[in-house]
């Protein structure tokens, strides 16, 4: 029987007792927030981990610590460049690790963007689609080789999924007015339906995919909103939540955050996540596609689970991208 987490556990919390030596884990997005402390905690639990990331310098500034905490436990660290809004670098960085050839047990698709203005990735995406869901498809994709038997996919989603489906009709936004929370809703039930098909594709390998929400955390994720609008936001998540006689809102602390991904990465049990989506370190429940529902709120849309739906994006992607995996 798994021990039981919650809202509030940490990444120590999850991971108290538990030795990763000998294993393997990739993260991508480490050159802050999230992707650092899921590093460290890692690298501290004796795991070797490679981080990826766009800008390398900035990364290697901020993983210092991880780095001596990889130095101090045993543990490699190591940083690759990775730019998702480019597919010819998500290529060139997929390409060098099929060459080097050492296996994987756990692929964490941490990076990403939320709420940016409206622009397009080097190869005409929609920013948020493109970097958050393309991107990763692609690099996943080239390097699923390299996934060894029993292991796991995890990708970051967001609560943010149930602003919106995918729009497969028009993934660019070439004939819908475009909202910055409209296409990161989409962009994040996109990284869920990728899980799951995913899952579906690799399981008789015993290899599982799963999706993940951190919760609401103060990171640079937030870079591109108005702090008066997100501030605005928070007033009225409080209010509704005060209707509704519940406590206010409050931010996770990054090592809450990142405990849901450590948690369904490497301590949950495969057949309990695999194809599913993950809050609080634990497994949410479907909530109709119409249920009016707060941030303080768990649950995700069944479209973000529908295997048909996975299947259509898988197809999208591909025609999108211009590369078939099978």
């Amino acid at each position: 029987m798994a021990a039981k987490f919650g809202a509030k556990s940490t990444t120590e919390d999850v991971l108290e007792g538990v030795d990763l030596k000998g294993k393997r884990i990739l993260v991508t997005g480490v050159s802050a927030g999230l992707g650092v402390e899921t590093a460290r905690a890692l690298v501290a639990h004796n795991a070797d981990v490679l981080g990826a990331a766009r800008d390398l310098e900035k990364a290697k500034r901020t993983t210092s610590e991880v780095s001596k905490t990889a130095a101090e436990t045993g543990a490699s660290f190591e940083v690759v460049e990775l730019d998702l809004a480019s597919l010819k670098s998500v290529r060139a960085a997929a390409d060098k690790l099929v060459a080097d050839g050492r296996l994987f047990d756990v692929i964490i698709a941490n990076a990403g963007v939320m709420a940016t203005p409206f622009g397009k990735t080097e190869d005409g995406f929609e920013t948020q689609f493109g970097t958050n869901h393309l991107g990763h498809f692609v690099f996943v994709n080239r390097i699923a080789k390299l996934i060894k038997d029993g292991g796991r996919l995890v990708n970051l989603s967001s609560s943010g999924h149930r602003f919106s489906n995918v729009d497969l009709n028009d993934p660019n936004f070439e004939t819908t007015p475009y909202e910055s929370f409209v296409a990161y809703g989409r962009s994040k039930a996109a990284n869920i339906l990728f899980a799951v098909a995913f899952d579906q594709r690799h399981r008789e390998h015993g290899v599982r995919a799963a999706a993940v929400h951190p919760g609401g955390i103060q990171t640079e994720l937030a870079r591109h909103m108005d702090p008066a609008h997100m501030e605005q936001m928070v007033k009225q998540i409080n209010e509704q939540a005060a209707a509704e006689g519940k406590g206010p809102f409050q931010f996770k602390t990054v090592p809450q955050g990142a405990a849901t991904s450590v948690w369904a990465a490497v301590v949950a049990p495969a057949e309990e996540v695999g194809g599913r989506y993950c809050e609080n370190c634990h497994v949410s429940d479907v909530v109709a596609d119409d249920a009016r529902l707060g941030l303080l709120d768990e649950g995700v849309r069944g479209y973000a689970l529908d295997p048909q739906n996975a299947v259509a994006l898988w197809k999208k992607s591909e025609e999108l991208v211009g590369e078939t995996f099978q």
